[in-house]
């Protein structure tokens, strides 16, 4: 909390390179199945939330941008390719993994549902692993340093 009470978001991208910092409450939090989203984010949905533009900070550097439609822009680091920003006419929405604590941050609707892969709604049924339990079938997981940037400035 700042001062004057108001929340503080941290954030960026995977190599550190593009660093932002929001004061003050987020919006709406969302996935976004649409082909497009899937695209932008390599991934099986975008989630994404949507902020005041007038509390975002790039405290780093600001990141490039793809005009993904007439009307849309996505932000990216051109140096390690995270996907941050998605900007509408209405307002940007950032990236809710590139948050330092994307806990924090729950999805309440998804768009774009035309567009869901059948077998997303499947995902929570699928086996699971941790990275350690991981580390016998693939021995190069025990000693693998991350070169990601921390989850803090």
């Amino acid at each position: 909390m700042t001062l004057d009470n108001r929340p503080i978001h941290t954030g960026g991208c995977q190599c550190g390179a593009v660093r932002f910092r929001i004061e003050g409450a987020l919006g709406k939090a969302s996935i976004c199945h649409c082909r497009m989203c899937q695209k932008a984010f390599g991934a099986f949905y975008a989630p994404l939330v949507s902020v005041d533009p007038a509390t975002i900070r790039w405290t780093k550097r600001e990141p490039d941008r793809f005009r993904s439609s007439t009307d849309v822009l996505r932000g990216f680091c051109s140096r390690c390719g995270t996907p941050l920003t998605y900007e509408a006419p209405e307002g940007p929405a950032l990236s809710i993994g590139a948050f330092d604590d994307p806990s924090a941050i729950r999805p309440e609707i998804q768009f774009g549902c035309e567009g869901k892969l059948p077998y997303v709604d499947e995902l929570p049924s699928l086996p699971v692993r941790s990275t350690q339990e991981d580390a016998g079938e693939h021995p190069y997981l025990a000693d693998i340093r991350s070169f990601q940037h921390p989850d803090h400035d």
